[in-house]
């Protein structure tokens, strides 16, 4: 899924305040520099997500025959070849 960068930073706001605003949490950092790791944090998960995705597709579109994308047959496929990728990636 690919977000715009103003989503990303404001998502990244979003976990920095909220992280601010609870007590059982201190920063050793000052708060930009944790709202920063928050967007790499959440890029690698964005990345990693559209690289499973990439390989469910892949698997599904080297399958014999043609499974059109949005039958039951095909999420099916996609959900199980999505969980698979996941598992093997250890995530």
């Amino acid at each position: 899924m690919r977000i715009s960068r103003d989503k990303l930073n404001k998502l990244a706001h979003t976990i920095a305040d909220t992280l601010a605003d609870m007590n059982e949490v201190g920063f050793n950092e000052d708060r930009n520099t944790i709202r920063q790791e928050a967007r790499k944090a959440l890029e690698n998960l964005l990345n990693e997500e559209a690289k499973i995705d990439a390989a469910a597709r892949t698997k599904i579109s080297n399958q014999r025959k043609i499974i059109l994308e949005g039958s039951q047959e095909w999420e099916i496929l996609y959900r199980k070849y999505y969980n698979d990728e996941v598992k093997r990636l250890g995530i």
